[in-house]
This record gives structure tokens, C-alpha cells and sequence, in this order.
């Protein structure tokens, strides 16, 4: 049995890759899915599944584009309802990977559908939980984001997330590994540790949301209290997750279009593009395209283009760093932004 994780430290999130017996599950993937397909392919494996945790917001998860290229099962907790074929699983429903198993643990509270994962290995024996927004290392999911989709209070939805950590997560084993969505740095919660993975006996310890002597009203008084306002993308992204969206294929090939200077402002013209430039801010500011907005490409570049550009469907060009062009297309349409239309060429 084979699991990684695969941390993007820009989102400060956590997909997985585990393998056993010649086939594959990837949980809660990136948009850019070739490199899951590559290490399939260099172990001769066959990607089975996507397991989805949940309707992501901070990010667009490539759970189509993988579903698509490599013939796996989407599969979604119980009440999911996305607009594409998926496998709606019931709670307690077990899935064979391999010689290893998944079994479905439906914990509601940070969204309703919102759901765990438990990876027994090849002699049943139950090693580690992959969490989603359920439970992070420190800290346990906000339950303001679903408010309007589950038609309930932040403080219901706490409520819900008290008993789905008291009744499906605190009586697993102490020795399981957790395995969360996301780390520090994230806007999904707001004390969560810089490690990214834990064993449950210390998050039982440590984690002040998993304390034993918890009543449900301190639970929700202390995960409600202190939330900052979300991003202005995160119900957009909710939105791509649940409805589809265009392939990432699609959206490197319309951007990564070279534009001399003469055809680089015919475009900002013509289309009304934003104008993007990703250089460090020191250099930026030694001279720039008037009108364009500056977000560095090395730091938190997606909450702030989040922040900064408030509609996802406007049309960017791209000024970089020669050699970068690509990775900040990729950047933007992680959190959806997928309509870049070329880069400033040199």
C-alpha cells in the first residue's frame, strides 16, 4: 500500500494519492491532474476513484478532467447533488481499492455532504482517516459557508459538525493518521497547524475543538467565534465543483498565447482584458502598463487575485517573468479563474 500526500503550499491544500495491488484512488485532486495520471502510469496502476470530501470553495478540483482521462468513479458523500454522473455514496458504504478498502463516513458541519474517508489496509486493520474540511490538524472546518445551500444558521451547521465529530470521528482509534484537506494558511478554518498530518490520539489531546468534557453549546460558541469574512470567490468555485467546468486543457491552450507588445495592447484593448502583472512588487514598481494590477506570483497569489478581482469570468493578460507564463495560467484556474488570453511575449 502506497499513500502520498501532495501539498500545494500556495492554497496550503492536501490531495492524496493511494495505491495498492495495481489500482488507484486520488483524494480531493487539483485542478492540473497529469501528475496523478503520471504516477499511475509509471507504477502500471489504474486510477479507480476520485473521492470528493466535499463541494470545495477555496479551490477547483480536477475531479472531472481526471474522471474523464482516466474512466475512475467520482464519488461524493450522501446528498450530494452535482450536475454530472457521480457515485452518490450512502454513509458506511465501502469501497474496494487494491487489496485496501475505503469506507464512507458521512460527517455534515462544514457542508452537508461533507464527508470522511477510512482507509482499512490489507488485513482490515484501520490506518487513517483522510478528513476533508471535517478536521484539520488544530482546528476543524468553518461552518459558515454553507449556510445558505443547507438553508441553516452557522450555528446549526456547528451543531451538526459537533455531532459528526463526536459520533463518527472521536470513537476511531488514537493511533489513525489524519490526513485533512488543508493546512495552515487556509481561509476553510482559522487555527490550523503548519503540520499536515497527525495521528488522532494527539489531535484528541491538542485540538481544542475535540476536547472530551466539550459540550455541544461551548463547541459552537467556540468554532463560530473569530471567523473572518471568506473570500469573495469561494461560493463561485462551490459553483464550478457542483456544475462543471471547461477542461484545464482548454484553459492553458487559450492562454498560453505569446503577444508582442503591439498585439499584447491590441488585445487589452479590443477585449478590455485585466491586465495582470505577476512580478515581484520592487520590480513592478520600476515601471508597469498603466491601468494593469500587480499580485505577486511567489506568496499567496490566489486569495489575493480572489480578493482583487471579483469577477471570474473576466478576461486576464498575464505579465511575467519569462519562463512563468504557464504557472501562473495554472495558478489562476486552480481557483477558477479560466480566461486568461495570452502573455506579454519577453
Amino acid at each position: 500500500m502506497k499513500v502520498e500526500q501532495i501539498y500545494t503550499g500556495c492554497l496550503a491544500q492536501g490531495a492524496y494519492y493511494i495505491e495498492s495491488d495495481g489500482e488507484a484512488a486520488v483524494v480531493d485532486p487539483l485542478r492540473e491532474v497529469e501528475p496523478y495520471i503520471m504516477k499511475a502510469d509509471r507504477n502500471h496502476a489504474k486510477i479507480k476513484y476520485v473521492f470528493e470530501t466535499h463541494f470545495h470553495a477555496d479551490f477547483v478540483s480536477g475531479h472531472l478532467d481526471l474522471a474523464k482521462k482516466t474512466a475512475a468513479t467520482i464519488v461524493y458523500g450522501p446528498t450530494a447533488s452535482p450536475d454530472f454522473k457521480a457515485h452518490i455514496a450512502k454513509d458506511g458504504e465501502v469501497f474496494k481499492v487494491g487489496k485496501i478498502s475505503f469506507t464512507v463516513l458521512h460527517t455534515p458541519g462544514h457542508t452537508m455532504e461533507s464527508s470522511c474517508y477510512l482507509l482499512k489496509d490489507e488485513k482490515g486493520k484501520e490506518v487513517a482517516l483522510f478528513s476533508g474540511d471535517t478536521l484539520f490538524i488544530g482546528d476543524v472546518g468553518r461552518p459558515d459557508l454553507a449556510q445558505k445551500a443547507a438553508h441553516m444558521t452557522q450555528e446549526e451547521l456547528a451543531g451538526l459538525l459537533f455531532d459528526s465529530l463526536k459520533n463518527k470521528v472521536m470513537p476511531l482509534n488514537d493511533d489513525i493518521i489524519i490526513y485533512p484537506a488543508h493546512g495552515a494558511g487556509s481561509a476553510c478554518g482559522k487555527n490550523m497547524s503548519k503540520e499536515t498530518t497527525d495521528t488522532l490520539g494527539r489531535q484528541k489531546a491538542t485540538n481544542y475543538a475535540l476536547r472530551a468534557n466539550m459540550t455541544k453549546e461551548e463547541f459552537v460558541k467556540e468554532v463560530t467565534t473569530g471567523l473572518m469574512p471568506p473570500p469573495a470567490y469561494f461560493p463561485l468555485n462551490v459553483m464550478m465543483n457542483k456544475q462543471g467546468y471547461e477542461s484545464i486543457d482548454d484553459v492553458m491552450k487559450r492562454g498560453k498565447i505569446a503577444l508582442n507588445p503591439d498585439a499584447f495592447e491590441a488585445a487589452a484593448n479590443e477585449t478590455g482584458a485585466l491586465i495582470l502583472d505577476t512580478r515581484e512588487a520592487q520590480i513592478f514598481a520600476k515601471g508597469f502598463i498603466p491601468n494593469s494590477i500587480n499580485i505577486g506570483i511567489d506568496g499567496n497569489f490566489a486569495p489575493w487575485v480572489g480578493t482583487m478581482i471579483p469577477d471570474i469570468k473576466q478576461q486576464i493578460l498575464i505579465v511575467e517573468e519569462p519562463g512563468r507564463e504557464e504557472e501562473a495560467i495554472t495558478r489562476l484556474a486552480r481557483v477558477g479563474y479560466d480566461f486568461t488570453i495570452g502573455f506579454l511575449k519577453g
